[in-house]
């Protein structure tokens, strides 16, 4: 499926009035840059930290399922419309693209973004890190090459984009990150529209607190919230 033009995408979130308070938001002293910061330092340390566990991870993965690769890799759409390759552990069968057409009609949350409970396609190995959220560790990745931030809004899918409007678009303004409001303030138990306005939150109040705050709550998602699928 095609990405969205960058400039459109662009031209639409800079031309929204809620852009510039985003900006100020955003942009306010050294935020950015120590925002940064932190994301290299703490991505290259943790992938250090977590190799022994990417490698049980990999044996566990491949023991269930040798098809299929240990790392999934997935076109998401990053700041300003710009796709980018996001990693994660498999977690799924290796045919798992081409069985979701034949599922698309069980989607359990409202709005462009897919998400079922009970997917067929999630493997025994694959359910346990899914709701761990340890399937995600791999987009430290993504972080330390500047793809992703770890805190800020979770990059969609490209078909997702294709399906939303001025406003939803305007979740893309800035950095996606590893987690966010949307994680620690319910998950899938909330509407794709919820997830949109707590993004947008946090576009706008974003902040050194805000981040830690979230990166602190987010740990207890990681052992093990009942809202992950």
């Amino acid at each position: 499926m095609t990405p969205p033009q960058t400039n459109e995408a662009e031209a639409i979130i800079h031309a929204h009035p809620f852009y510039p308070v985003a900006e100020r938001a955003g942009t306010r002293g050294f935020y950015l840059t120590g925002k940064r910061g932190i994301d290299l330092a703490v991505s290259f340390a943790g992938l250090i930290f977590l190799v022994p566990l990417f490698v049980i991870l990999a044996v566990l993965i491949k023991l269930e399922d040798p098809r299929g690769s240990v790392f999934f890799s997935q076109i998401r759409i990053g700041k300003d419309g710009r796709p980018f390759r996001m990693y994660k552990f498999r977690s799924m069968v290796s045919n798992a693209e081409e069985l979701l057409q034949g599922l698309l009609h069980q989607n359990e949350i409202n709005g462009a973004m897919f998400k079922m409970k009970e997917d067929p396609r999630i493997t025994r190995i694959g359910r346990f890190i899914r709701k761990t959220s340890i399937d995600e560790l791999p987009q430290l990745f993504n972080v330390l090459k500047g793809d992703m931030s770890l805190v800020g809004p979770r990059p969609p899918l490209p078909r997702e984009v294709e399906e939303y409007t001025d406003y939803d678009k305007l979740r893309l303004m800035v950095t996606p990150g590893c987690t966010g409001l949307w994680q620690i303030s319910g998950r899938n138990e909330l509407s794709f529209s919820e997830m949109v306005q707590l993004d947008l939150t946090y576009i706008e109040q974003r902040s050194p607190m805000l981040d830690t705050k979230i990166l602190f709550k987010t740990v207890k998602v990681m052992v093990g919230s009942k809202d992950a699928f």
